[in-house]
C-alpha cells in the first residue's frame, strides 16, 4: 500500500497526517505502531483527517502505540495551520473526542487553539477512588534517592498529572514517567509532567506521554500545567511553558477556558509505503 501523508510538528512534538477525506486508509494497530516506529517514518502521534458536518474535519489521533487518545494540541494546531492553507480561512474548527476545537491561524507559523475547560474531580480525571485531587501525595524520588510528595490531577481531554519540584533536572522522568503513567490510581492511564515554576509567568517543564513516553513538547501537557499552576497559586491565568525545545504561550480566560499559542512547523508532504 502507498499512501500520500503530511509530516508536521510543534515544537519537536512531530506528527505524521493522514487525509481519510476521500480515500479511507485503514490501518491496522500494527500498521499504526509501524508507521509512528523511528526506525520506519516516526512520529508521537499519527493523526486522521475526516469529513465531519459539524467542522473543517475530524480528528482521530493515535499514539506510538496504537492506542487512540483523545485530545493533542499541538496536533490539532498543526492540521489547522494545513487546513487553513486548504480554505484560506483564518479560523478552523476542528472535532475532536474532546468536542469542536476553535483555532486561529495568527501567520508566521503561529496558531491559538482554544482547548476548552479542564476538569479536575476525581472522577473525571478519572481515578480508581475519591481523592485529593490538588495533592495526590504520591511519591517520586529524584536521582539523589530524596523523596518528593505531591501530583496535581487535571483532565484537559486527557488525564495529566504535575509534579510541582525545586529542580527538574534532578528527577529522571524517563523513570518516574512511566510508573506513574500505569499506577493504578489511573484506570485509563495518565500523561506525567515534572514542572518548576520559574516565576508567575514561566513554568519549565519535562513531559512523559502516555502511550508515546518522552515527547519534547506536548500541548495539553503546557495547558494542564498552567492550570494546575493557578489552581496551587503558583502562577498567573497567563503563562508561558518551557520546553527544551522552546515555549507554548497558555491563557486561561474568564470562562476558564484554556487557550494554546505557539509555532508549527512547515508542512511535508510524504509518501508511506506499508
Amino acid at each position: 500500500m502507498d499512501m500520500k501523508a503530511f509530516k508536521m510538528d510543534g515544537l519537536g512534538n512531530d506528527f505524521v497526517i493522514i487525509d481519510n477525506r476521500q480515500k479511507i486508509n485503514d490501518l491496522s494497530k500494527e500498521e499504526i505502531i509501524k508507521i509512528c516506529d523511528r526506525n520506519f517514518i516516526g512520529c508521537d502521534q499519527l493523526i486522521f483527517i475526516e469529513k465531519d458536518r459539524t467542522s473543517d474535519a475530524r480528528l482521530k489521533f493515535f499514539n506510538s502505540n496504537g492506542g487512540e487518545t483523545g485530545a493533542c494540541g499541538n496536533g490539532t494546531r498543526c492540521v489547522a495551520e494545513l487546513i487553513s492553507k486548504e480554505k484560506n480561512d483564518k479560523i478552523i474548527i476542528l472535532n475532536t473526542l474532546s468536542g469542536n476545537l476553535k483555532s486561529e491561524i495568527l501567520g508566521n507559523n503561529l496558531v491559538t487553539t482554544e482547548i476548552g475547560q479542564a476538569k479536575n474531580q476525581w472522577n473525571e480525571i478519572p481515578m480508581l477512588k475519591e481523592s485529593n485531587t490538588l495533592n495526590l501525595n504520591i511519591k517520586i524520588d529524584d536521582i539523589n534517592k530524596n523523596q518528593h510528595y505531591g501530583g496535581t490531577a487535571v483532565n484537559v481531554g486527557n488525564p495529566h498529572v504535575i509534579f510541582f519540584v525545586d529542580n527538574i533536572d534532578d528527577f529522571d522522568i524517563a523513570k518516574i514517567g512511566p510508573k506513574i503513567e500505569n499506577h493504578k490510581m489511573f484506570p485509563e492511564k495518565c500523561n506525567v509532567t515534572i514542572a518548576k515554576v520559574i516565576n508567575k509567568n514561566l513554568i519549565k517543564v519535562k513531559v512523559w506521554e502516555r502511550g508515546a513516553g518522552l515527547t519534547k513538547a506536548c500541548g495539553t501537557a503546557a495547558c494542564a500545567t498552567t492550570f494546575a499552576g493557578s489552581l496551587n497559586n503558583l502562577t498567573e491565568k497567563n503563562t508561558n511553558i518551557e520546553f527544551e525545545t522552546g515555549r507554548l504561550s497558555i491563557f486561561i480566560d474568564e470562562k476558564n477556558s484554556i487557550h494554546m499559542k505557539g509555532p508549527v512547523s512547515d508542512i511535508k508532504e510524504i509518501s508511506i509505503k506499508l
